[in-house]
C-alpha cells in the first residue's frame, strides 16, 4: 500500500522532494530532515523565486514612497500654482511614514499569532487598492483633498508597514544558511529599482506632456492645458504602482506556510515536512490539505523529552524579553534602526541643495523643472544607493552583518561630522561627494543590516513580532526626521530668503550624534553570519532545538528514538 504522506505530481519542472521523506516513521527525524534540506540547499532557483516574490513588495514599497515625492511636485501647478504650503507636503509624505509603523508592529505581531501564510499578500492587496483609489480622488466642495489623499497615504503605509516583517522572516526561514544573508539583502535591495522605476515613469511622462508644459515659465503661467497634463501625470505615476504588485500577488497568496512556524509553533511536523516540499518544488497549491497529518504524543517509555520552548503570549513576550541577556538584542536592533532612520531620510533635506549643485533644480520652468528633478534623482540614486545595497548583497555573508553595520555607523559619523562642521567650506562639488558617499554607506551599511538581523536572531515564535518592533522604531525616527529636525533648518534664517536653509549644517551635526549613538547599540546585536537559525536561537536564546540537530541537544532525540515507537508528537 502506497504510503500515505506520499503526494502526486512534480518531478517534472521540480523535484517531488517530499516523497524523499515519505518512509521516514520517526517525527523528529523528519524535523531534522527537513530543517537540513533547508539550510544545506545550493543556491537556486527556488531561492531565486523568493527573491523575486518577496523582493517585488519592496520594490512596490519604495515606489510608492518616492513616486509621491515627484507626484506632489506635478500636483502642486495643479492646486496651488506650484507652490504647496510646506505643512501640506509634509502631511502627505509622513503619513505614509505613520501607516507604516501600525503596518509593522500589527502585521508583525499577527505573522506570530496566526502564521506567515494567512496573512502574507494581505498587505500587498492593501498597497494595490490604496494605489488605484488615490489616483481617482479628486477635489470636490463636499470633501477635503488633502485631508482623503493623507487618509489613503496612511492606509498605503500600513500595508507598506506589514511588508517588513513578513518578507524578512519568510525569506529567512526559507533561505539556505550559507547565502540567507545575501538572499535576504537581494530582497530588500529592490527598493533601489522602486526607486529608479519611479524616476525612469517620472523622465517618460513629463517627455510625454513636453508641448503641453514647455510654455509654462513658472507656476502662474500654468493654465488649463499645463494643469490638466500635471493633474494627469501624478495619476499616472502613483496608479503605475499598483502594476508590480498585481504581478507578485498569486504568488504571494499561493506560498506554503513558513515550514519554521509549522514545525516550531504550530508543532505539526508531518504539515511542516510538506510546506518545505511544496516550497522546494514550486508546487505552491494547497494540496497539503489532504495531507494526512497526526497528532499524537511522545510516548511515555521516552526517558527523556525534548525540551520544547513556552508557548508564544504576551506575558512570555514580556518575561522574555524582559531578561536583560535576551532584552539587549531586541534593544540593539530596533535603537540602532532608529538611529540610522533619522539621517536616512533626514538626509532627504539636503537632496534640494545637491540637485542644485548639479544644475537640476534652478529652473523655473514647469517642464524644465519636473523633468530636471527626475533626472537629478536617478542621478543621485544610481551613484550611490544602488551601489551600496548590491554591495551588502554580495558581502554580508563573508564579512558578516556585524561589522558591516559598525564600519556604516562609524563612517557616517565622520562623514555627517564634516558635512555640518565644514558645510561652507567644502563647496558644491565637496557637498555633493558628501552627499553621495553618505547615501553609498548608508546603503552598504546599517540600512541594509538592520532589516536583515531581526529576521534572523529572535526565536521562531517571536521573529516576526521582534521585527515589526525594530522595523517601527525606524520609521518612528523617520517620523522625526521629518518633522521636527526638518523644521529647523531654517531656524532663525532672514525671513527674506536670502539666509534659507542656514541652520541645515546644525541639522548634520545632529545626525552625526545619532550615528555615533548607533555605533553603540549596535554592540548589543549577534553576529549571525553562516548559523542555522535554531544554532542562533540556542546561543542567544538558550532554546533547545527538539530535533537534536546540535551537539548540545542530540543527546536527547537519540534517547527518543531508541524508546519511540509511535510516528508523531506534538508540545
Amino acid at each position: 500500500m502506497e504510503n500515505s504522506r506520499t503526494t502526486e505530481g512534480g518531478n517534472i519542472a521540480f523535484h517531488n522532494y517530499i516523497n524523499d521523506f515519505a518512509h521516514i516513521d520517526d517525527p523528529l527525524e523528519r524535523r531534522r530532515l527537513a530543517l537540513e534540506k533547508i539550510d544545506n540547499a545550493a543556491f537556486g532557483w527556488s531561492h531565486i523565486r523568493t527573491i523575486l516574490v518577496a523582493g517585488v513588495g519592496f520594490l512596490t514599497d519604495s515606489y510608492d514612497i518616492f513616486a509621491i515625492n515627484l507626484g506632489l511636485s506635478m500636483m502642486s501647478y495643479v492646486y496651488w500654482k506650484g507652490d504647496m504650503p510646506n505643512a501640506t507636503a509634509t502631511l502627505l509624505k509622513v503619513s505614509t511614514s505613520v501607516g507604516t509603523v501600525i503596518g509593522q508592529l500589527g502585521f508583525g505581531t499577527l505573522a506570530d499569532v496566526v502564521g506567515r501564510k494567512k496573512i502574507y499578500g494581505l498587505e500587498l492587496i492593501i498597497m494595490i487598492i490604496t494605489a488605484i483609489l488615490q489616483c481617482t480622488t479628486g477635489e470636490s466642495k463636499a470633501i477635503n483633498f488633502v485631508a482623503i489623499l493623507t487618509f489613503y497615504r496612511i492606509v498605503m503605509g500600513i500595508g507598506i508597514g506589514g511588508d517588513y516583517p513578513l518578507s524578512s522572516i519568510i525569506t529567512s526561514e526559507f533561505a539556505t544558511t550559507k547565502w540567507r544573508g545575501a538572499i535576504m539583502g537581494a530582497v530588500f535591495a529592490n527598493q533601489a529599482w522602486g526607486q529608479i522605476a519611479g524616476g525612469i515613469i517620472a523622465l517618460i511622462l513629463v517627455a510625454s506632456y513636453k508641448h503641453e508644459l514647455i510654455d509654462a515659465n513658472s507656476g502662474a503661467e500654468c493654465g488649463y492645458e499645463c494643469m490638466k497634463a500635471c493633474d494627469q501625470m501624478w495619476r499616472i505615476l502613483v496608479g503605475l504602482g499598483a502594476v508590480p504588485g498585481c504581478l507578485g500577488l498569486y504568488f504571494r497568496l499561493t506560498i506554503p506556510e513558513s515550514p519554521r512556524y509549522t514545525l516550531d509553533v504550530e508543532a505539526h511536523v508531518d504539515n511542516g515536512v510538506e510546506d518545505v516540499e511544496k516550497f522546494m518544488t514550486g508546487e505552491m497549491d494547497h494540496k497539503n490539505d489532504d495531507i494526512v497529518t497526526a497528532a499524537t504524543r511522545i510516548p511515555s517509555t521516552t526517558a527523556m523529552e525534548p525540551v520544547l520552548p513556552p508557548k508564544a503570549s504576551f506575558k512570555d513576550f514580556c518575561h522574555h524579553f524582559g531578561q536583560w541577556k535576551y532584552g539587549k538584542i531586541l534593544l540593539g536592533t530596533a535603537g540602532s534602526w532608529f538611529m540610522l532612520d533619522v539621517a536616512f531620510y533626514g538626509l532627504s533635506l539636503n537632496t534640494a541643495v545637491i540637485l542644485q549643485t548639479i544644475g537640476y533644480a534652478g529652473s523655473q520652468n514647469v517642464y524644465k523643472k519636473l523633468y530636471d528633478s527626475a533626472v537629478g534623482n536617478l542621478i543621485l540614486i544610481c551613484a550611490g544607493s544602488l551601489p551600496g545595497y548590491w554591495i551588502s548583497v554580495f558581502t554580508i555573508d563573508t564579512i558578516g552583518r556585524k561589522p558591516i553595520q559598525l564600519m556604516g555607523f562609524t563612517l557616517l559619523t565622520v562623514l555627517f561630522c564634516v558635512i555640518g562642521f565644514a558645510y561652507h567650506k567644502i563647496g558644491d562639488k565637496g557637498l555633493l561627494g558628501l552627499y553621495i558617499v553618505c547615501q553609498f554607506f548608508q546603503n552598504f551599511g546599517p540600512n541594509v543590516t538592520t532589516f536583515i538581523v531581526p529576521g534572523e536572531c529572535f526565536p521562531t515564535r517571536y521573529r516576526s513580532t521582534a521585527h515589526g518592533i525594530s522595523a517601527a522604531s525606524g520609521k518612528i525616527g523617520a517620523i522625526i526626521a521629518q518633522t521636527a529636525l526638518g523644521t529647523l533648518i531654517d531656524h532663525n534664517c532672514a525671513k527674506d530668503g536670502k539666509d534659507k536653509n542656514c541652520w541645515l549644517p546644525h541639522v548634520m551635526e545632529i545626525f552625526a550624534l545619532f550615528m555615533l549613538l548607533g555605533i553603540f547599540l549596535t554592540l548589543l546585536i549577534p553576529e549571525t553570519k553562516r548559523m542555522t537559525l535554531e544554532e542562533i536561537s540556542e546561543k542567544y536564546h538558550d532554546e533547545v532545538d527538539p530535533s537534536g540537530r546540535n551537539s548540545s541537544n542530540r543527546d536527547v532525540i537519540e534517547v527518543h528514538k531508541e524508546g519511540s515507537t509511535d510516528s508523531t508528537y506534538t508540545t
